[in-house]
């Protein structure tokens, strides 16, 4: 089984078509055996991230409502959701503050890193970090974490 850490700049690709989606798509494929982490805010990032696609005019209304659909169904399925709590945001503001990230996206890296602590501790595997953000990838990297990119896989 291969675990993974999802940001939402690589769940979205689950749900709209472009450059990652197959390969995203075959983590998601039950054959696969993968365990998907993503933090609770990604329920948010995601859904917002479809809407602005659709108020741009990149998607047709219909793919919107479908896409924010199935991932609500999903989100309760499908992941295994990282809470966020005081620790975790304390862990988010040194992260922002060492790699000068956005607040949300040191949400992010902030969670991928306590699930590792919290595997390691229990004697688990680490996980691999997933997401189509450079600068996030370059603090994941920096941080110690095994980081694929999405767009790495047309």
């Amino acid at each position: 089984m291969t675990i993974y850490f999802f940001d939402s700049s690589a769940i979205v690709k689950r749900y709209l078509n472009e450059i990652g989606t197959a390969w995203v798509t075959s983590i998601f494929d039950p054959a696969a055996s993968s365990e998907i982490y993503i933090t609770r805010i990604s329920g948010a990032e995601v859904v917002a991230a479809i809407i602005r696609r659709g108020i741009t005019g990149s998607i047709a209304a219909s793919k919107v409502t479908n896409a924010i659909s199935q991932f609500r169904r999903e989100f309760v399925s499908a992941f295994q959701i990282v809470e966020i709590t005081p620790t975790l945001i304390a862990r988010a503001m040194d992260v922002a503050e060492t790699h000068a990230l956005r607040g949300y996206d040191s949400v992010q890296l902030a969670s991928a890193l306590e699930m590792v602590a919290l595997r390691s501790a229990l004697g688990l595997t680490g996980l691999t970090f997933v997401s189509a953000d450079s600068n996030l990838n370059a603090a994941a990297m920096a941080e110690g974490l095994n980081v694929d990119d999405p767009n790495a896989h047309p």
